[in-house]
This record gives C-alpha cells, sequence and structure tokens, in this order.
C-alpha cells in the first residue's frame, strides 16, 4: 500500500488483509477495481464506506464511463481529512488507471503527466492499451464523463460492437429520442422525400477526415475522385432505428414514415467517402435527408 496524493493510496486486494496497517493510514474508503466482490476480505460492520467497480483487467473492459464516480468517492474520503485506498488484485493496471484518471481531474493534468507522476511512486504500474486509451479519451473530454458529447457516445457504441454477436439487445439509453415525437429549436434533419424528422444535429457523430483515395487502393482508380469530403451523415443510432438493428449485424437504414432507403448500418463498422473508417457505422446519405433550421424572428 503506497501513498500517492494527499489522502491516496494504491495497494492490492492483500492490503484489504491488514486492518492494522489501513488503521495507522487512517483509510475510511475502500475502492475495490476488481472482478472479484472484496466483500469476504472486509468486516461488514461500518468501519468503511466500499464502492466496487467490477471489471476484468481486459483491454475491452470499460473503465472510463466509471471515472467520474470514483473521483467523487475518492474525493469525499480527501475532502473529511481521511484516506481512500484503491486497489485491484496486482494494484498494477485497473487501479493505476483509475488512480490516474483521480490526478488528471484532480490537478488538471494530461493523461501522460499524471501517468509519470504515478510511475515515479509505483514503478510497476502498466495500465493496459485499452485503458490507456480510455485516459486519453478521458483527457479529450477535460476530465469529465459527458454521456451528451459526442467523443463518449461513439466511445459507448464502440464497446457495444465488441459483445457483437453475443448482444442480446441494445441498451435503451444508446438512442437517442424520436424527433419526430418532440419539439425542439435545435437544428434537424428531415427526409428528402416525405418530410418526417428523423435526428437533430446533437446525434452526429463527427470524425477526422480521412485521406481520401488513397484510403481506396483496394478500389479501381477509375472510380476514384480526388476530392476528400463526407457524403453521409454518421450518427448515434435514433429510437426508430431499432427494430431494423437487432438481431443483424448490418442492414438498410428506411425511413420509418415512407420506407424511402436513407442509408445503411453496420455493427463492424463502415468507410465513410472521405476515407475514414467508423465502427460501428450508422450512415444517412446527404442527399436524402434536408437540414433544417430555426429562424430567429425576434431579430
Amino acid at each position: 500500500m503506497l501513498l500517492v496524493d494527499r489522502g491516496v493510496f494504491i495497494g492490492t486486494a492483500a492490503d484489504l488483509n491488514d486492518r492494522q496497517a489501513l488503521a495507522n493510514a487512517a483509510v475510511t474508503h475502500i475502492l475495490s477495481v476488481d472482478s472479484v466482490e472484496p466483500t469476504p476480505l472486509l468486516p461488514d460492520d461500518g468501519t468503511f464506506h466500499r464502492k466496487w467497480v467490477k471489471v476484468l483487467d481486459e483491454d475491452t473492459a470499460d473503465l472510463l464511463s466509471h471515472m467520474d464516480d470514483c473521483f467523487l468517492f475518492i474525493q469525499e474520503a480527501v475532502d473529511g481529512s481521511q484516506a481512500a485506498l484503491v486497489h485491484c488484485q496486482a494494484g498494477r493496471s485497473r487501479t493505476a488507471t483509475v488512480v490516474t484518471a483521480y490526478l488528471m481531474k484532480r490537478y488538471r493534468l494530461g493523461f501522460s503527466e499524471a501517468y509519470c507522476r504515478l510511475k515515479s511512486i509505483k514503478p510497476d504500474v502498466q495500465v493496459n492499451r485499452g485503458f490507456e486509451q480510455q485516459l486519453c479519451l478521458y483527457e479529450s473530454m477535460k476530465c469529465e464523463v459527458d454521456a451528451s458529447c459526442p467523443l463518449y457516445k461513439q466511445y459507448r457504441l464502440t464497446k457495444l460492437t465488441e459483445k457483437y454477436p453475443e448482444l442480446q439487445q441494445v441498451p435503451r439509453e444508446l438512442f437517442a429520442a424520436d424527433p419526430a415525437h418532440s419539439s425542439s429549436a435545435e437544428v434537424s434533419y428531415r427526409c428528402r422525400k416525405c418530410r418526417r424528422t428523423l435526428f437533430r444535429g446533437s446525434s452526429i457523430l463527427s470524425h477526422p477526415v480521412g485521406e481520401g483515395a488513397s484510403a481506396f487502393g483496394h478500389k479501381k482508380s477509375s472510380n476514384l475522385t480526388r476530392d476528400v469530403q463526407c457524403t453521409s451523415y454518421f450518427i448515434e443510432p435514433v429510437q426508430w432505428m431499432e427494430p431494423a438493428l437487432l438481431g443483424v449485424m448490418d442492414g438498410q437504414l428506411l425511413c420509418p414514415k415512407c420506407g424511402s432507403k436513407l442509408g445503411s448500418f453496420s455493427w463492424c463498422g463502415d468507410q465513410c467517402s472521405c476515407g475514414r473508417w467508423v465502427t460501428p457505422a450508422f450512415q444517412l446519405h446527404r442527399n436524402r435527408v434536408d437540414e433544417i433550421r430555426q429562424l430567429d424572428l425576434q431579430k
């Protein structure tokens, strides 16, 4: 068990057995980041405030979604002039990820700086590649897990694809509300044929522009243009898509009102016309929808 920052210790599951060391360090909060519930190792007498984040030490595991909650749990101990122990089995990857995220958020540090600070205290820490990518994304989101952030939406969808084909259903919270059933001043997009509202501007998941024609080396050069542009909108899934998405890996996206073809989807991903590969891909062709903006009549 090592002191990383004021009131913050990093350790292993074995540290839970040393009650005297915990008492000497004024540990009142125990954050377990492990696939195994720590309850059998701890007394259920109210001595400790406990939080268990059930996660495997695998590249595909999701820790990003828990980072803010973990921060608040640790901060509760620190603000109370007490201490928190953050542990997993070996104290090298999962625990290191959570503690690095804590340092990033508390001191407004980038991933590299916070991770180096931790390694200077505990040189054997080694977060896996997937957790490292999540910490970099956490930095991009300014250390705030925001469910409305396009970066986070794309992350959640990517994590979902890793569970296919075992996934039985798409969690309801991953679907954007159907804009046809509510009013909003936000920019919206309608079917060009029947004018049915399909999605809002906040549902667009932008991506870096790809390499253009060079990204399509497998295709005949005569079929390629030199223009690097996106001819489709890649968006988060919207509620009206749900019947089409379940149980299949890919397919067409049809207008729920008139049935005209709008685009396609693929849980394995698809290549944008700009050359960028997007996973998963829910794309609606720009020439099949119209952008609608509200006029400000008060000016």
